[in-house]
């Protein structure tokens, strides 16, 4: 097995929105914000090469929105999705299995791509994977809090293209990731957690979307249930530091990866380093 950084540029957020209760001059230090209150933050994917099987962990924000749309978020960077697989070597029609933590536009966006008038999967040849209770929760009734996140045209062509799968509560992705569950950001989260040169990443997605967001009670207010959020975060952070768990980071706009340790404050950050360190 290899694992790969795919960088595919920076967006922005607000970050009062990104922080909930936590006071800008706290969360400040770690991700200042620019003179509209907005931070700016990675969109990092995951690339599993792992013998027959090449798979995309998220996709980004893709490129079929509007200027308006893409106006709010300010995209920016020299990185994209196709220049990040190039320098691998890869390209979009290598993908086998696209494996989506969940269905927000950021982490799904681009797994559609428009052809004409058309919304096609932008990964010809490969499987998409989510779960059917995610997959409901976006589609069937989305709640008014997250509708906004869940964008028909990222979501329904999926299934539409037959090319749609899900993963069942207690099944392995494969023999080397384990999928883990969230359900305080939004409903049914997946964290694909890989064993990797003997050592245990976990693929963060938004439970931990930078290394700013360590301590508990900095929780996005994009979180649907934050109180959750909290369980989980502290059940997981402790597991990460008791395993030594590698922590691989989606939104920071600095750091790849990260692991924690027990301080005085409580359990803070420990080491950053590149996923090719490891």
């Amino acid at each position: 097995m290899k694992l790969y950084s795919i960088d595919t540029g920076f967006f922005k957020l607000d970050g009062g929105a990104m922080f909930g209760v936590v006071p800008q001059s706290l969360w400040q230090r770690t991700n200042p914000a620019d003179s509209n209150n907005l931070c700016t933050w990675a969109t990092r994917l995951l690339l599993i090469e792992d013998g027959k099987r090449l798979t995309l962990v998220d996709t980004a924000l893709g490129d079929k929105q509007d200027a308006k749309f893409f106006g709010h978020y300010h995209l920016h960077g020299e990185d994209t999705l196709d220049k990040s697989l190039a320098k691998l070597g890869f390209h979009r029609d290598d993908i086998t299995d696209v494996f989506l933590t969940h269905l927000h536009f950021d982490h799904s966006g681009g797994a559609i791509k428009r052809e004409g008038d058309r919304f096609v999967p932008a990964f010809p040849n490969a499987r998409f994977w989510s779960n059917e209770k995610h997959w409901d929760w976006a589609t069937v009734n989305p709640n008014p809090r997250e509708k906004a996140s869940f964008l028909k045209e990222n979501i329904l062509p999926i299934q539409e293209s037959g090319q749609l799968n899900f993963l069942e509560k207690n099944q392995s992705y494969d023999s080397l990731i384990q999928v883990r569950y969230a359900y305080g950001h939004t409903e049914a989260m997946m964290l694909p957690q890989i064993q990797y040169k003997d050592k245990t990443i976990l693929y963060m997605a938004d439970l931990l979307p930078s290394v700013g967001h360590i301590p508990l009670p900095y929780v996005m207010s994009y979180d649907v249930r934050p109180l959750v959020t909290m369980d989980e975060r502290q059940s997981y952070w402790q597991e990460a530091v008791d395993k030594e768990y590698i922590l691989f980071l989606e939104h920071d706009p600095v750091h790849e990866c990260c692991t924690l340790q027990q301080t005085e404050k409580g359990i803070r950050v420990k080491d950053i380093f590149k996923l090719s360190d490891i």
